[in-house]
């Protein structure tokens, strides 16, 4: 994808790409940004059944500063750390230390588990962008009862402190069709502390 970043422009992407490839109906799941990228293209009426795991965009005017307020220099410190995130990673200590606003226990996770995904956030040069869009952009619409192409399932951590669980009500309000899962002892990341819990609740609510 070219040009601006946004939640609408990444949306239609992902939108063109499922119409290109032929894959209408297919099941999606996202989590993060990634849940908010596939429950708008549920609230359009794309693919098939949808399953967004702590969807960014239900945000408090409040929360929204405080969500930019603290991650922005969450980034900021992954990134000035890039060469050394391997053996801090390697340590529960260092571990807690990076990943307490992401994860519920992230001294119980392994280095080989969180390495990728802190890379690709240090790596990634739309990091900045894809933080405006969130911040700076609309938060969700919704969809109204009986408009999704298929079921849709929001998954949410119990101790998320990026899209703190409060929002899950405003995301099942706009989205009156979905079935809310809460994720125990769970932060923003259910593929982190709870993936067998996490996975089966995507292959349950997909075909």
């Amino acid at each position: 994808m070219s040009g601006e970043v946004s939640i609408a422009a990444l949306t239609d992407s992902v939108a063109d790409f499922i119409r290109d490839q032929g894959l209408d109906g297919v099941s999606t799941v996202g989590q993060s940004m990634g849940g908010r990228i596939v429950l708008e293209l549920a609230r359009r009426g794309v693919g098939g059944d949808t399953v967004a795991l702590d969807p960014g965009g239900f945000w408090s005017h409040r929360e929204l500063v405080v969500f930019g307020a603290t991650l922005r220099p969450s980034i900021a410190l992954v990134r000035a750390l890039r060469g050394m995130l391997p053996a801090l990673l390697s340590s529960p200590v260092g571990r807690t230390l990076l990943l307490a606003q992401l994860s519920a226990r992230p001294w119980a996770l392994s280095k080989e588990t969180v390495l990728p995904d802190v890379r690709g956030l240090a790596d990634s040069p739309a990091t900045g962008a894809a933080m405006d869009a969130l911040t700076k952009g609309p938060t969700q619409q919704g969809a109204p009862a009986g408009t999704p192409p298929g079921r849709v399932t929001i998954g949410w951590g119990r101790r998320d402190l990026v899209t703190v669980p409060k929002q899950a009500a405003r995301a099942i309000e706009l989205f009156p069709d979905a079935v809310l899962h809460w994720f125990e002892r769970c932060g923003h990341f259910p593929q982190w502390d709870v993936p067998r819990e996490a996975a089966r609740l995507i292959l349950d609510s997909t075909e």
